[in-house]
Order: structure tokens, then sequence, then C-alpha cells
């Protein structure tokens, strides 16, 4: 094989990897156009679940107050039922 032989083998290579590196350039540019957008749909989806966190936790102090309410009244109750039963 002549010094041109060797010379084309190694141009072609170097053409491949530089064909190769400007294909996964292209392709990174393309996912980074779309970043925009999925940063929005996230931000997005972040509100909506910030909103339903705040209507649980809305929940959860409204079954509090309810719990402690049936609490009391069960006190209530079972302190008459002693009194009906000690008499």
């Amino acid at each position: 094989m002549s010094r041109l032989d060797l010379a084309q083998d190694r141009f072609r290579a170097a053409l491949k990897a530089l064909e190769y590196a400007g294909g996964t350039v292209g392709e990174s540019l393309d996912q980074a156009a779309k970043l925009p957008e999925r940063i929005a749909e996230l931000e997005s989806e972040r509100d909506k679940l910030l909103a339903r966190i705040a209507e649980l936790e809305d929940e959860v102090s409204t079954l509090s107050g309810l719990t402690e309410e049936v609490e009391g009244r069960l006190d209530g109750a079972i302190g008459e039922i002693r009194a009906v039963l000690a008499r």
C-alpha cells in the first residue's frame, strides 16, 4: 500500500468521524431547541400540583376540625352514659 493510499484511508476515517460528530451536534441542537417548551410544561404541571396540595391542605384542616368536634361530642356522650350507669 502506498503512502497515498494510507493518507486517503486516514482522510476517509477523519471524514467519517467528522460526519458522526456533526450528526450528534445536530441532534443535541434539536433537543436543546425543545427545552424551553419542556420547561414550560413542567412549570405548568408544578403549578397544578401546588394548587392541588393547597386544596388538600384545606381539606385536612377541615377534617381536623370535624374530628375534634366529633371527639368532643363522643366524650360528652360517654360522660353522660357513665353518669346514667352510675345511678
